[in-house]
């Protein structure tokens, strides 16, 4: 199965290696795609364990899980990559079968050599 990341490798060789080990997110760039592909493929746990610990205890899986569950992720779309910041749109469809993106401008933080997503500012 291709990578639902849009990188073009399959999907055992690029991000559910990341899904099985966080500390293989190179970049935060690569965590961004990591999460998207986990929206994508229903991997709750790997979205609620790459929250930054100070806002994960802000999450929780259920919801987590519902807005996962409720869309079909049909692209990700990378505008912009710096060291801790990626700004992209996520194409899906929700249950009436609307396209809708969700534009936002995240910010990641590595901690002991492991990067992970701090927040999200959702641009328009």
């Amino acid at each position: 199965m291709r990578c639902p990341c849009g990188s073009e490798e399959d999907f055992r060789s690029c991000c559910e290696i990341i899904h099985h080990n966080l500390f293989r997110a190179e970049t935060a760039e690569q965590l961004m795609r990591a999460r998207y592909t986990a929206f994508a493929v229903g991997n709750i746990d790997f979205i609620y364990n790459s929250f930054h610990p100070t806002a994960r205890r802000f999450q929780s899986k259920q919801e987590i899980k519902s807005w996962a569950n409720q869309n079909k992720w049909i692209q990700l779309e990378i505008l912009n990559s710096t060291r801790t910041t990626v700004e992209f749109k996520a194409h899906y469809l929700d249950q009436n079968f609307n396209l809708n993106i969700h534009h936002e401008k995240s910010t990641f933080k590595k901690v002991q050599h492991i990067w992970y997503y701090a927040e999200g500012m959702l641009t328009k």
